[in-house]
């Protein structure tokens, strides 16, 4: 039993990062009401973590390659209890969104070392024992994180979905040394730091000038000016790795049709599968009325489907194409977000969205065990820690794009039907209730319906012209070679 510490070890750690990217959106609407936030404030509460987790990513990988896997899973670790610390006592949304911000760098130094450390420890059949044991922790996180965060906020308060983490990441760090082998002295290397700030920048601008639009709209020469920045900023990023000796990311690997592909599901199975649970989360305790556990329960037929899919594709699409796997199940999504669209209207419950919800959880079950695999099997070995990076900084950065969008959407909707921006970000911020007595109760249900309505048909179509272009990128796999029969020695 004790050689398995390790794993517990970097699966404490896996488990609350991951976990803290969905635990908040069951508790929106409270924080909205506690804090007073607008509705870009709570985007930037989902937000601000998933950005800085993705972008830093990279970066993070590197540095650690340089000086240590240990050191810097210890140091995410202390930097993400301090951040969690912070956002349980925030007093307000600008210092709560601050360390949403910071919470997401401890994540990337977190999530970074993950690999590295797992293959330190493990060693032949025990390594693949490990890596299947910390992806269902991965798995589970995901389909936990609603329900466990609906308890704390229903039984204790929001605060606690960020103050538990505390008494974890403290025994995290003692089984750290204690139980991970102890990194050496730091090697020899340069950090790619222009790659990264031109990288932050770019992503960073192009999510503030999606969100800024719901305030100042589209036409705007605020938003437009954070469109360019983001633009020059991602030239300049590819101009920099170009360049550089020490890129972060080879762009090189783009030539490869395949892996541009799977990179692309990536960056859109995020988009499409789950940005729009912000909303309905807080359209069903704001608007619908249910508490925050039984609106976190309604995404069970999702990590139900999700897990019997994964569990039937490892058993029976093992070694088929990534192409069929990947677009299969990005088609899958596309199809429940539209049938989501299709159900939600005025008059409806939590019932609207089950069956969307078991759709797109049986092509989440698809897509989310081919995707690393696929990726690195279609470049280089050596460059197969960099194609894993990159896959999940592609996702935590399509997720971060996808709540800025779906919020503009959300938002600009429900303004047509209520005739009021100010009313429609507080349909969209949880805050309906502050309406009661002004607004008919039937009009504020319409207006979050066709918010939901819009968000679903956006994520459908994306999961949709996604499949299509795994189906064009990515190559067929090559037929396995033809076994010789085998001599069968008789007597």
């Amino acid at each position: 039993m004790r050689k398995w510490w390790p794993l517990v070890t970097v699966c404490l750690g896996t488990f609350m990062l991951l976990i803290d990217v969905t635990i908040v959106n069951v508790a929106l609407p409270e924080m909205a009401t506690d804090l007073g936030t607008s509705f870009s404030s709570l985007q930037w509460v989902v937000d601000g973590y998933a950005l800085s987790l993705g972008v830093l990513l990279l970066g993070a990988g590197a540095l650690s390659d340089l000086y240590g896997h240990r050191r810097f899973y210890v140091g995410g670790l202390i930097v993400f209890a301090l951040a969690s610390l912070a956002c349980g006592l925030a007093a307000d949304p600008a210092l709560l969104v601050e360390a949403r911000i910071v919470q997401g760098a401890g994540a990337a130094a977190m999530f970074t070392t993950t690999f590295a450390l797992l293959n330190s420890s493990y060693q032949g059949r025990d390594r693949g024992v490990a890596y299947g044991i910390w992806g269902g922790v991965s798995g589970a996180a995901s389909a936990v994180g609603p329900i466990l965060g609906g308890l704390l906020t229903e039984g204790l308060s929001w605060r606690w979905i960020f103050l538990v983490n505390l008494p974890i990441c403290v025994a995290a760090v003692i089984m750290c040394f204690r139980t991970l082998r102890h990194d050496g002295p730091a090697k020899r290397g340069r950090f790619d730091l222009a790659g990264t700030l031109a990288f932050t920048v770019a992503a960073g601008a192009l999510t503030f000038a999606v969100i800024r639009a719901n305030d100042v709209g589209w036409s705007s020469i605020k938003t437009w000016g954070l469109l360019v920045v983001s633009a020059v900023a991602l030239a300049a990023f590819a101009l920099i790795e170009l360049r550089t000796p020490y890129a972060m990311f080879d762009l090189r690997l783009l030539r490869n049709r395949s892996f541009a592909g799977i990179l692309l599901a990536g960056l859109l199975v995020n988009f499409a599968a789950f940005a729009a649970f912000t909303y309905t989360s807080i359209w069903l305790q704001s608007v619908v009325g249910l508490s925050p556990l039984q609106a976190g329960l309604t995404g069970l037929p999702m990590s139900i489907c999700s897990v019997l899919a994964s569990g039937i594709a490892g058993a029976r699409l093992h070694g088929r194409s990534p192409r069929l796997v990947i677009g299969g199940g990005m088609l899958l999504i596309g199809l429940g977000s539209l049938l989501s669209g299709v159900l939600v209207h005025a008059g409806s419950s939590w019932p609207a969205l089950i069956a969307g919800y078991a759709v797109v959880g049986l092509g989440v079950g698809l897509v989310m065990p081919s995707l690393a695999s696929s990726a690195m099997g279609a470049v280089p070995h050596r460059r197969g820690g960099m194609a894993a990076g990159s896959l999940t900084t592609a996702r935590q950065l399509g997720y971060a794009i996808g709540i800025a969008v779906l919020g503009t959407v959300f938002a600009a909707r429900a303004a047509d039907r209520l005739g009021s921006t100010e009313a429609a970000h507080a349909v969209a911020g949880g805050q309906a209730g502050r309406l009661a007595g002004q607004i008919p109760s039937s009009v504020i249900h319409s207006a979050a319906a066709a918010g939901l309505d819009a968000g679903f048909f956006i994520s459908g179509a994306v999961g949709l012209l996604c499949a299509l272009a795994v189906f064009v990128l990515v190559r067929p796999a090559p037929p396995a070679p033809a076994k010789k029969p085998e001599l069968v020695e008789v007597g």
